[in-house]
């Protein structure tokens, strides 16, 4: 028996500025402890660069895959038969959707620092949910691939 591979993995991981922040965030803790003495400071300084490093990579990298006939984006997993339409956003439509366009029930994995987007209508008539609003790089290879697992699980 043959594992199918996974035909679309990706993860959102945050923008280099953000560690740039943990680093200051970091070094606040410093000062502050610059009272206490030299080890309270370095303690200060790993541990407030550590502590918010953490705190960005778990918001800043959530991941997109697409595993036999299911989407998975962040916590989200929904059966790619439940999708519908795949609509690639370029950035001036990606913002439009984010802002204005947006509707209050659609599941949004957004991320502001990555521009394009993709958006899945859900055909699911139990779910309340009109459309997956999914920030990501490469939406062309996304939508390829719930495409390629829609036609899988049809057959």
């Amino acid at each position: 028996m043959q594992l199918s591979a996974t035909p679309y993995e990706e993860r959102l991981t945050a923008p280099r500025s953000w560690w740039f922040l943990s680093f200051l965030v970091g070094v606040a803790f410093a000062l502050v402890l610059l009272p206490f003495g030299t080890l309270p400071l370095l303690g200060g300084l790993v541990g407030g660069t550590a502590a918010t490093a953490v705190v960005a990579s778990a918001y800043g990298s959530p991941r997109i895959r697409v595993v036999g006939d299911s989407l998975i984006a962040g916590e989200a997993k929904i059966p790619v038969a439940a999708l519908g339409t795949s609509v690639v956003m370029d950035a001036e439509e990606a913002r439009a959707w984010r802002t204005h366009k947006a509707d209050v029930r659609a599941f949004l994995l957004l991320r502001a620092y990555i521009p394009t987007a993709l958006r899945v209508e859900v055909t699911d008539p139990e779910d309340p949910t009109p459309y997956l609003y999914l920030s990501t790089r490469e939406p062309e290879q996304l939508a390829a691939a719930i495409e390629a697992a829609r036609e899988r699980t049809a057959q």
